[in-house]
């Protein structure tokens, strides 16, 4: 049975059992908690904890998840990958144990045909009511193992849902191992099926061996992951997850670059290669696609290490060629058609692993330099073992793998200081834990606060696309995250509605401000709108007059000229979104954005520059489609079928199980919860007035809008007319006239500037005509006010030039201006020859000008702010020219 089958026949199911399916959520979590979606029950955190109400009380989806914990395990077992699908049902406070028990033993005993008796069971401890429920389906007492909390407890491994859980394993029989089930064997008997019976809460701190359980969830929730990948392995009759129907095209295409067959899950290192290649290849396509793009931190740095991993597994299996753009391509060309996101992103895979492997070979060749040189080192000093700082540094700032600095040690003759080198990774480790833990501790906390205001009042029922007016009553005032009984004239707090017409920032446009007042005088200033959690909003204030308290009614006022200036910036940036992908390509997709008032930031993938003539061309094609006023149309649908015709979705933004669709004429369709313009025109024109790269592959333009790129346009118009009046010409003409008199200018400095080496060049011969004998030797010395710093060094030379180098002999010249003295101090090769540099010569003169002396060989300078005691410093340094001419 290959993988969509597998897929269907699930959601089949479970949609005829009155389950609702939804869409996978994107890999990229929106939880402060998480780095990336790694569960099934991630984008139903929110419906667990009691934040959000579910659409429909019954669930299913296939979730894409990545999971990095036990990538070492890659290749070492059949059942291990970093990215997988989770085929799930889900249960909001309606069906429980006894149902979910029952609805997965049909699943894999009557839709799936796997044989019962191959099917063990494991439950927690004291969990008798699984057991009973198991026993009425007909499992034997003996294929039920009761395991501890590091097995059958779940929780994500932070604050949060949790509750004990059943899982179903399947026994593949004698030639993966021992008897004697899950607990005792876990390659041999596979993990299929987890069933979560979500029912409590888990507080801070803990560890694999228990922790605090605070509380009960308001409902009892049902959760399920059933591995799409390892069924796949029984049903096809395979050894390992990377042979199966969703990664044997990326095998085959790793074997051709390879060119030589895959031996088969041996346990060797070149066994583990093919499987880490086959295995990360396809979890680079799918970060990519859902917009991560490496770098050296969060879920970039994630995707920068599987690259890594994966390239330096090809080479040790002998390629040398470029591979990840290859083989996420066989990828997209494998499971493109059940996830369209990966072929709408074809482009973009293939050039972000193209361009990240180059970069990866530049810091292979820096690194190697870099590990010589260390190399070299020791072997000099007479060392046997390279320093472990020296491994992590070349680890940890460039990237350097740990396993290439060991091989070259080895053929050195060399070891590498290993335990030093783990102590410090381990020290880094740490400190990025304990920086995450203060940080998600602080984060954990507020949204405790919040999700109790939450389940109390129930979401902010926020009226803000059609009204910027509202009465409204205030729920609760918080100061510092915590709630308070009220709040007086000057303090700063964040207010909870009942109904609000604030604009909370989402989707990269800013939060609305505005006022609450009430009929007593109370005056409020909402300096912002955020988010707590789900669909609490939260307005960021300032009382100017009086005290605000919960209960207190009062009325919401909107800043509606900073909110229509807001609505054409997102406006503007939507149809900015569409010209990039025309001008530019599909792979020029949004990455962030900041919709201001005045103006808007649009970043998005591509991987040059974009030039003057493509920005140009940009901006006019963005003015004059708003200028033919395309209609603006606010529609909603379900997420599929918004996707269906043809709308993309707007980066950083949330979406429920209905959609807001924003059509701006023909050529732009976002999924967008902003506020727009109700037609193109009211946009107004938009000035592109700066690009730049923000990160490998990821490119920034900055626009003025509305008013500001008018005012933009008025000021650049004036300083036009301006310039043309200077120079006597029309402003339609200035550009020409100004390259005609710069051309002349050109030419006029050109010309002085051979007058000038022809004086310089004079100059020189009459100084060295004012040589006097010193000792054995000669000397030259002037104060030359008409010379510049920058003239005076090649001067000197040219003196230095113009005499036989056949006795020792020595030029000081000095120039001083308004604020500053300069002197040089040249010394021909015979002088040298005795030992001192030029420098010598200026050392107390420098200080004398309030500065230092430098240079090396025949070349000394100084230089300093004291220029009224040049002559003093000119002195000095004479007197130590005379000084080294007349010793012996």
């Amino acid at each position: 049975m290959r993988a969509p089958e597998i897929r269907q026949k699930f959601l089949d199911y479970f949609i005829s059992r009155g389950h609702s399916q939804l869409p996978s959520s994107p890999l990229v979590s929106d939880d402060p908690t998480l780095l990336l979606t790694n569960a099934g029950m991630n984008q139903f955190k929110p419906v667990f904890l009691g934040e959000v109400t579910p659409a429909s009380p019954r669930a299913t989806t296939v979730q894409k998840c990545v999971r990095t914990v036990d990538i070492e395990n890659v290749g070492r077992t059949t059942r291990h990958v970093t990215f997988f699908e989770m085929l799930g049902n889900f249960s909001f406070g309606d069906y429980f144990k006894p149902e979910v028990i029952s609805y997965a033993w049909e699943v894999l005993t009557e839709v799936y045909q796997l044989p019962p008796d191959r099917l063990w069971v494991t439950v927690y401890l004291d969990d008798d009511e699984a057991v009973e429920v198991w026993r009425r389906i007909g499992v034997p007492a003996d294929r039920i193992q009761r395991l501890g909390w590091a097995d059958n407890y779940w929780s994500m491994g932070v604050p949060g849902p949790c509750g004990p859980s059943s899982e179903i394993c399947y026994d593949r029989g004698p030639a993966y191992g021992e008897p004697g089930g899950p607990a005792v064997n876990d390659e041999r008997y596979l993990e299929l099926w987890n069933l979560v019976f979500m029912q409590n809460i888990r507080g801070e701190g803990g560890d694999k061996d228990g922790f605090a359980v605070v509380g009960e969830l308001p409902r009892r929730n049902i959760d399920t992951g059933l591995g799409l990948d390892r069924l796949a392995i029984i049903l096809q009759d395979v050894e390992s997850i990377t042979q199966t129907d969703l990664l044997a095209p990326t095998f085959e295409v790793v074997e051709d670059l390879v060119g030589r067959r895959f031996p088969g899950h041996d346990g060797t290192e070149a066994s583990v290669s093919y499987q880490v290649v086959v295995d990360h290849a396809r979890t680079i396509a799918f970060l990519i696609a859902d917009g991560v793009l490496p770098s050296n931190e969060g879920s970039g740095y994630v995707l920068r290490r599987l690259m890594r991993r994966a390239i330096r597994h090809a080479q040790s299996l002998g390629v040398t060629d470029l591979v990840l753009p290859t083989i996420t391509t066989s990828v997209v060309d494998n499971l493109g058609e059940v996830w369209p996101e990966l072929a709408l992103a074809r482009s973009l895979i293939e050039r972000v692993s193209d361009r990240e492997e180059q970069s990866f070979g530049t810091t292979l060749r820096q690194g190697t330099r870099l590990l010589d040189a260390a190399i070299s080192r020791t072997r000099t000093t007479g060392g046997f073992q390279l320093s472990g700082e020296t491994a992590f540094e070349l680890h940890d700032t460039y990237g350097f793998p740990v396993d290439l600095t060991i091989e070259a040690a080895r053929t050195a003759g060399l070891t590498v200081d290993g335990d030093r080198y783990a102590t410090l990774l381990e020290d880094q480790r740490q400190r990025a834990k304990s920086n995450r833990k203060g940080k998600t501790s602080a984060a954990l906390h507020r949204q405790g606060t919040y999700r109790q205001l939450m389940a109390k009042y129930r979401p902010t029922e926020f009226v803000g696309y059609h009204e910027t007016v509202a009465e409204t009553e205030v729920l609760a005032v918080l100061r510092n995250g915590e709630p308070v009984q009220s709040a007086t004239q000057g303090q700063e707090v964040e207010i909870v509605l009942r109904r609000s017409p604030f604009y909370a920032e989402s989707g990269g446009q800013v939060g609305d401000i505005g006022t609450l007042a009430d009929d007593a005088g109370t005056v409020v200033d909402i300096t912002d709108t955020r988010y707590g959690i789900a669909d609490l909003r939260l307005h960021v204030a300032r009382i100017t007059s009086g005290e605000v308290h919960s209960g207190q009614s009062m009325r919401a006022v909107v800043d509606s000229s900073r909110r229509a200036a807001v609505a054409r910036s997102h406006s503007a940036t939507h149809v900015l979104h569409a010209t990039l992908r025309r001008i530019l390509g599909d792979h020029a997709r949004q990455q962030g954005s900041l919709v201001a008032p005045d103006r808007l930031r649009f970043d998005f993938t591509h991987f040059a520059a974009v030039d003057s003539e493509q920005l140009d061309t940009i901006g006019m094609l963005v003015n004059e489609y708003l200028l033919d006023d395309p209609d603006v149309r606010v529609w909603h649908a379900t997420r599929a079928e918004a996707e269906a015709a043809g709308a993309t979705a707007f980066f950083g933004e949330k979406y429920g199980d209905r959609v807001r669709i924003v059509d701006i004429g023909d050529a732009s369709r976002e999924l967008c919860g902003g506020t727009h313009v109700g037609h193109g025109a009211q946009a107004g024109p938009i000035r592109i007035y700066g690009e730049s790269s923000v990160g490998a592959g990821l490119r920034r333009i900055e626009a003025l809008t509305g008013r500001d790129a008018l005012r933009f346009a008025d000021t650049e118009r004036r300083i036009l007319g301006e310039v043309a009046a200077l120079l006597g010409s029309r402003p339609e003409n200035a550009v020409t006239t100004l390259h005609a008199r710069l051309a002349a200018l050109a030419a006029a400095q050109e010309s002085l500037r051979g007058l000038r080496k022809r004086e310089l060049d004079v100059l020189a011969g009459s100084l060295s005509g004012q040589r006097r004998e010193v000792g054995d030797g000669w000397l030259v010395t002037a104060r030359l006010d008409d010379v510049s710093p920058e003239e005076l060094r090649p001067l000197a030379v040219a003196v230095l030039g113009r005499t036989p180098d056949v006795a020792p002999g020595a030029v000081v010249l000095a120039t001083a201006s308004s604020d500053k003295a300069q002197l040089v101090a040249a010394i021909n090769a015979t002088l040298l020859g005795r030992g001192q540099p030029a420098r010598v010569l200026l050392g107390l003169a420098g200080k004398t000008v309030g500065g230092g002396a430098g240079g090396t060989g025949p070349i000394g300078t100084a230089g300093g702010r004291w220029a009224e005691r040049v002559d003093a410093a000119l002195t000095q340094a004479e007197s130590a020219a005379v000084a080294l001419l007349t010793r012996s």
